[in-house]
């Protein structure tokens, strides 16, 4: 298995530098959307005069540094936008990479909860440190070790993301139970047209119906959720790696995370654009 000899080898394994480029592409484009979305829903107007983000900065940074922040705010929106599609399109990929890498450490200032950051600036170090970036859209496939170590890095994120990922629902007897997703999907179904972005939550109509009560059934239905969310976390990393079972666990992985946007499209985009893109890195 590629992934074990690159290990073994001290990364001098060689690769299909084309794995990274195209994830390159596809993380150009995910925080391309990303930036696009996060100007709208008031976004823009984050930092206006009199606004709660502005009180909250001036009360963290003091009023010099928050001023600071809300004069670079809107620019910096613009110009990692901008960088994100030149990133896709491989317009000086590594500038590029750079820029956004900047523009999304910027939220880590006034995001209550930047798992999404985190993990974004965690995948996109991984192509920082790759060799081979590529130019254009053009994905070359001559067997190199210029992206081993950036492919083997991406591997191991994606690993530790989807196993400590099980662990804590395991740990969580709410989720385990199926009674956290019974009470989500319950909740949903009374106030989803109160909500004032109606597409925050997309859950099927057939759900809510048929799996949308506290009932006895319905938790039980909703555990067995649970353990196959549980051990497809589990699961998939392994079954990426191996060539025979890849196909399979590329499916699964589209399924789950699918499921998973329905929960919270808008914020969950980031998180499973970015974790497909990185299925290409499993292969070599």
């Amino acid at each position: 298995m590629w992934f074990f000899d690159a290990l073994t080898s001290g990364f001098r394994h060689p690769t299909d530098p084309g794995r990274l480029q195209t994830f390159r592409i596809i993380f150009g484009a995910v925080c391309a959307l990303r930036f696009t979305l996060s100007i709208g829903q008031g976004g823009w107007n984050r930092f206006t005069p009199g606004s709660i983000s502005s009180h909250i900065a001036e009360q963290r940074f003091g009023p010099a540094r928050a001023r600071l922040l809300a004069s670079a705010y809107r620019p910096v929106l613009i110009t990692r936008t901008a960088a994100a599609l030149a990133l896709a399109a491989g317009l000086a990929p590594r500038l590029s990479l750079l820029l956004v890498l900047a523009g999304i450490a910027m939220e880590l200032s006034y995001l209550k909860s930047p798992n999404a950051v985190r993990y974004t600036l965690l995948t996109g170090a991984c192509l920082l440190v790759a060799g081979d970036l590529g130019h254009g859209l053009t994905i070359e496939h001559t067997p190199s070790t210029a992206n081993t170590w950036g492919q083997c890095l991406l591997v191991l994120i994606t690993t530790d993301i989807y196993w400590n990922s099980a662990y804590q629902k395991i740990r969580s007897p709410q989720f385990r139970t199926g009674l956290y997703l019974a009470q989500w999907t319950h909740t949903y179904s009374q106030i989803k047209d109160q909500l004032p972005y109606p597409r925050q939550h997309a859950i099927p109509g057939i759900v809510r119906r048929h799996m949308g009560t506290l009932t006895t059934q319905d938790i039980r239905l909703w555990r067995l959720v649970a353990a196959t969310v549980i051990t497809a976390e589990i699961a998939l990393p392994p079954a990426l790696l191996i060539p025979q079972t890849t196909p399979y666990a590329i499916a699964a992985g589209i399924a789950m995370h699918a499921a998973f946007t329905c929960l919270k499209p808008r914020q969950l985009i980031t998180f499973s654009g970015l974790t497909l893109g990185t299925y290409t890195a499993f292969t070599s």
